[in-house]
């Protein structure tokens, strides 16, 4: 029965309807910056209301147990475009602003997500934040994206008086490149609106421009991530949040819910909402004491490995495909995005990945785990992790954390013993993992010091 069912489902996605849709489903991958578990409305959030973002949980499912590849920014978001562990191609460090390094980015043995649908006639653009290369053969026109509004570096600044470099031909040191004139595909431009609000707007044309194609859209969104900037618009809406950082994180967050209600709005108006797949994540946990961010009730924080740094707020919509207003409580992974898109686009990916399908799960055809077993790893820092069911095992140089996840969701209660069977196991597992990964193929944020005294003239 559940094999006719999957047959009947399957025939239903590839019949389209509404104006300009295809047999393809649209794919959108919203992406926030540093935004803490707790701090949107289907995760429970009352202080800072998300009624839009929440919008797609309403309408399609919410996962419950949602991770990323890694809990910093570059790697994680490596991880989501290739859809395989960024550890096997060697981006384990946060990329430098070092733009005549062609290295310092995604090997061109990697597909992207925009460069594996090109090959079913996807038109993709990507809004805001790259950090994926700054290099001129690492940027998004070269990686696959046919449009591309943002900038290349780790963050920017929100205010667009404050742009005041013109290109990165003036950029002297790695914050600096928060200051350069947006980019518009190669060509620098004049932005006017607050950051969020332009990244929205351009966000909807991309939509309106591109409706009678299948299209890709990754808008990346650089907010909550610091600087701490919002307008006054914003901040208004939070008069009773006395933690002035607090009341900035909440209007920046305000401003992004906004944005994707801009966004959907769009996507029905254009009667496409029944033809297009939306996932909203973050790309870490939120860094609590930079940013003012929760991830209550779990423990730790961007750059950890307990779930506070990579379990985020996670939810897909795909209207009349999906089940709408549920949860999904099995581990699923950023990873698993790309390997979803590339089922219901049709092609097939030139790398192994290490995601899967989803929707055969979200639609009960399957009722088993998308995952045997879910793994990270920060090589600087020998620090590993691994997730089976709801075991964790936690491994650094000087403690080993272990936990059930189930009984121990904030992760109080370290289990380990060292010569348990259990711990042998998921240990074993590790190492088994650990032996495909690469090393760095570059040197990271956390080595800056040390990539400019061997590179003098980095920024020329």
């Amino acid at each position: 029965m559940k094999k006719i069912s999957f047959i009947i489902l399957l025939s239903v996605f590839f019949l389209g309807s509404g104006k300009g849709q295809t047999s393809r489903p649209n794919i959108v991958v919203i992406l926030t910056d540093d935004q803490g578990y707790a701090d949107v409305g289907f995760n429970g959030s009352t202080e800072i209301p998300t009624p839009h973002i929440d919008r797609i949980a309403k309408n399609g499912t919410v996962f419950t147990n949602g991770y990323v590849s890694f809990a910093v920014c570059g790697p994680s978001r490596a991880g989501l475009i290739t859809g395989r562990y960024q550890d096997r191609f060697g981006f384990s460090r946060n990329p430098l602003m070092a733009p005549s390094d062609s290295t310092m980015g995604i090997p061109q043995s990697e597909e992207t997500l925009a460069e594996l649908l090109k090959k079913a006639g996807y038109k993709s653009g990507v809004i805001g934040k790259w950090h994926l290369g700054a290099h001129t053969s690492q940027r998004p026109n070269q990686r696959g994206f046919d449009e591309f509004y943002g900038f290349l570096s780790g963050g920017h600044r929100y205010f667009p008086e404050e742009y005041t470099l013109q290109d990165l031909s003036q950029v002297n040191s790695q914050y600096d490149a928060y200051r350069t004139k947006l980019l518009k595909n190669s060509a620098r431009v004049e932005e006017t609106e607050y950051l969020t609000d332009a990244l929205s707007r351009e966000a909807v044309n991309f939509v309106i421009k591109n409706q009678q194609s299948p299209f890709f859209l990754y808008l990346a969104y650089n907010a909550p991530h610091a600087p701490m900037q919002a307008t006054q618009k914003y901040l208004d809406r939070f008069p009773n949040i006395q933690n002035k950082k607090r009341r900035t994180y909440a209007a920046m967050v305000s401003a992004v819910d906004d944005g994707v209600g801009n966004l959907l709005d769009k996507i029905e108006e254009l009667r496409l909402n029944e033809n297009t797949l939306i996932f909203f994540l973050s790309d870490n946990g939120g860094p609590t004491k930079d940013n003012a961010s929760s991830n209550a009730p779990l423990r730790g924080f961007k750059g950890d490995f307990f779930e506070g740094g990579i379990r985020v707020p996670f939810a897909v919509q795909w209207k009349g495909k999906i089940p709408a207003g549920v949860t999904y409580d099995h581990p699923v992974i950023s990873l698993d995005i790309v390997a979803t898109a590339a089922e219901l686009a049709g092609v097939n990916p030139q790398n192994e990945l290490d995601g899967v399908n989803l929707i055969p799960f979200l639609t009960e055809v399957r009722s088993d785990r998308p995952h045997q077993a879910l793994y990270w790893r920060n090589y600087d820092a020998q620090r590993f992790a691994v997730r089976v069911s709801d075991e964790k095992l936690i491994t650094m140089p000087d403690r080993i954390f272990q936990f059930n996840l189930k009984k121990d969701l904030s992760e109080k209660m370290n289990l380990h013993q060292e010569k348990s069977p259990a711990t042998q196991r998921l240990k074993a597992l590790i190492e088994g993992w650990n032996s495909q990964l690469e090393i760095p193929r570059f040197l990271g944020l956390r080595q800056e010091a040390e990539y400019s005294r061997l590179n003098p003239d980095r920024f020329k």
